[in-house]
C-alpha cells in the first residue's frame, strides 16, 4: 500500500498511477483535493482501490490525520513517498519572506511532519516497508535564480540519508531511499513563486528557461517506472534519467574533490535522450 503527498499532478501523480498499475492500493494527499480525488478516481475505475485526502503537509497535524484515515481504510503501508514540493524563481535578496518560509515549510518541513506521522506507525506493522523521499537533480548541483529551491532539496537529500543511517540504527525494517527526478513533465515551473520587487525579470526569464526544459521533460509514469525499477534493484539514488543525473552527481563530487568554486551555466539546457 503506497501513502504519497502531492500526489495529485506531476511527478507524484506518475508515482500514483504506476503504483496502481501493479497492483498496490493508493493513498494520495495533496493541498488542492479536486487533483487528488481526480487520479484516484481513474485508479478505482480502472479497478485500482485509491483513497484522496486534502492535506497540507506544512501542518503535522493534518498528516497524522492522513495516517490514522490510511491505516483506517486501506491498511498498513509498505510504501510512504514525501514528494510535495514547490518552487522559487528569483535573486534570493528579491525573494519575498513569506515564499521564502512556504518554501522550507512545504519542501524540508513537509518531509520530516511525513516522517513524523508515519514512521511510528510502519515500525509497528514489523513488515518490511520503505520510505522514499524526493530531492533533485538540483539536490546536487547549483543554479542562479533558484537558491531556495536547491537549497531546499540539498536539505532534502541529507535528510534522507540520514534518515536511513537512523533507522539502521534503530533496527527498524524499512528501507529508505532518494529519488532525484531530473526533467519529468509538471506545473512546479509554472506555479512556482516569483519576486515582486528587485530584479523581476530575472525570477521571470529563469521559469521561461525552465518552461522550454519542460517540453523535453519525460512522462511522470515513465519517470516513475524509472525510479521504481531502481528501487526494486535495491538502489537508494533513484533517478529519473540516469545519465544526466549521473553526470551532475559526478560533477559535484569532482567540484568538492577539487574545491572548485560553482560556475555559472551559459546557454541553454537540453536533455540528452536516454
Amino acid at each position: 500500500m503506497l501513502a504519497i503527498t502531492g500526489g495529485g499532478s506531476g511527478v507524484g501523480e506518475g508515482l500514483a498511477r504506476y503504483a496502481a498499475s501493479i497492483g498496490m492500493a493508493v493513498a494520495i494527499a495533496d493541498i488542492d483535493l479536486v487533483a487528488a480525488e481526480s487520479v484516484a478516481s481513474d485508479i478505482r475505475a480502472e479497478g485500482g482501490n485509491a483513497l484522496a485526502v486534502q492535506v497540507d503537509v506544512r501542518d503535522l497535524s493534518q498528516l497524522e490525520g492522513f495516517a490514522d484515515r490510511v491505516y483506517t481504510e486501506l491498511g498498513p503501508v509498505s510504501l510512504l513517498i514525501n514528494n510535495a514540493g514547490v518552487e522559487q524563481f528569483g535573486l534570493l535578496w528579491d525573494t519575498p519572506e513569506d515564499n521564502w518560509q512556504r518554501l522550507i515549510d512545504i519542501n524540508i518541513t513537509g518531509v520530516f511532519n511525513g516522517i513524523k506521522a508515519f514512521v511510528p506507525r510502519m515500525s509497528a506493522s514489523h513488515e518490511k516497508t520503505a520510505i522514499w523521499n524526493l530531492s533533485s537533480m538540483g539536490g546536487v548541483s547549483a543554479a542562479a535564480r533558484q537558491a531556495p529551491y536547491i537549497m531546499s532539496k540539498h536539505a532534502v537529500l541529507a535528510l534522507t540519508e540520514c534518515l536511513k543511517l537512523d533507522v539502521e540504527t534503530a533496527g527498524l525494517d524499512i528501507t529508505v531511499a532518494a529519488v532525484l527526478p531530473g526533467a519529468v513533465a509538471s506545473n512546479i515551473f509554472a506555479n512556482a513563486g516569483g519576486v515582486k520587487d528587485g530584479d523581476v525579470a530575472a525570477g521571470e526569464a529563469e521559469r521561461a528557461a525552465m518552461l522550454r526544459v519542460r517540453e523535453q521533460a519525460m512522462s511522470p509514469i515513465e519517470a516513475a517506472r524509472r525510479v521504481f525499477e531502481q528501487a526494486a534493484n535495491g538502489d537508494f539514488y533513484l533517478l529519473t534519467q540516469p545519465q544526466l543525473i549521473g553526470a551532475a552527481m559526478n560533477g559535484r563530487a569532482e567540484q568538492l574533490r577539487t574545491r572548485s568554486a560553482p560556475q555559472l551555466f551559459s546557454g541553454e539546457f537540453h536533455v540528452p535522450a536516454e
